[in-house]
């Protein structure tokens, strides 16, 4: 199985912590040179001296996903340098907790801009030097709420619908050129941002943390939560040669959580 990356570039957006951080640690893994984008530039800088390099440039954008046109400025600059970006790994943190009924309008245009908005600029961005490759890799990292929405969540639940049927439409699209598109949708996994909705239950309820973590671990099969890297080996394969053929999915990492095939 052909899983070598090497001389393949990536770009992995919010990487300097959780799943983006991960996904980009297993691609250099894989030998890629991979570009961390992300707001803080210290974190950029601190990761980048974590991830492995044998052979690989690797390097950094400093950008803010709620300035998509300035974005995609940034990236179209760093391809100047680079060339191309065979592998795109879309990945942002998620819109805040709470009920849809109470989310304001502003909510959900922050969400759309974050999410949808960004990756499409930065697709249209790389899709050119992709095809001009005949290989590219749209890799999504969403939620499975697009196949079970999930308490609480519900400014996210109704974005990351909207992400999985643009790139559902965008594989149909692309598949002729050598790019595929699919979406990793993790499940509860250790992240900031899953201690940040534990915490905030915590309050609401008056409940432990503890007692919060083991009511959410119990809901999973496997009885834990996913560690970042579990989900960033799926985010690997999907970008190499590997899975050519595997094209427009929804690839639930959740242990067993989502009681939908």
């Amino acid at each position: 199985m052909n899983l070598n990356l090497k001389n393949r570039n990536a770009l992995v957006c919010g990487s300097t912590q959780g799943i983006g951080k991960a996904s980009a640690m297993a691609l250099a893994e894989l030998g890629a040179n991979v570009t961390l984008v992300a707001r803080n530039e210290e974190k950029l800088k601190e990761v980048i001296k974590e991830l492995p390099n044998t052979y690989q440039n690797h390097s950094y954008i400093v950008a803010d996903f709620q300035d998509p046109i300035a974005l995609g400025e940034k990236v179209t600059k760093g391809l100047k340098t680079v060339g191309t970006y065979h592998i795109l790994v879309n990945n942002t943190g998620g819109p805040a907790a709470g009920a849809v009924f109470s989310a304001n309008l502003g909510d959900f245009e922050q969400a759309f801009t974050q999410h949808l908005k960004s990756n499409h600029v930065l697709v249209q961005t790389v899709v050119p030097g992709m095809k001009e490759s005949d290989f590219g890799r749209i890799i999504n990292i969403i939620s499975t709420s697009v196949k079970q929405p999930l308490d609480g969540l519900g400014v996210s639940n109704t974005i990351r619908g909207a992400v999985a049927n643009w790139s559902k439409t965008l594989a149909n699209e692309l598949a002729e050129y050598g790019i595929t598109v699919n979406n990793v949708l993790p499940g509860a996994t250790s992240t900031e941002r899953l201690s940040d909705i534990i915490n905030n239950k915590a309050l609401k309820t008056g409940k432990s943390v503890d007692e919060i973590s083991r009511a959410m671990k119990n809901t999973v099969p496997a009885k834990r939560f996913a560690q970042p890297g579990e989900i960033a080996n799926a985010v690997a394969f999907l970008a190499s040669e590997a899975a050519a053929y595997i094209n427009g999915i929804n690839l639930p990492v959740d242990g067993g959580r989502t009681k939908s095939l």
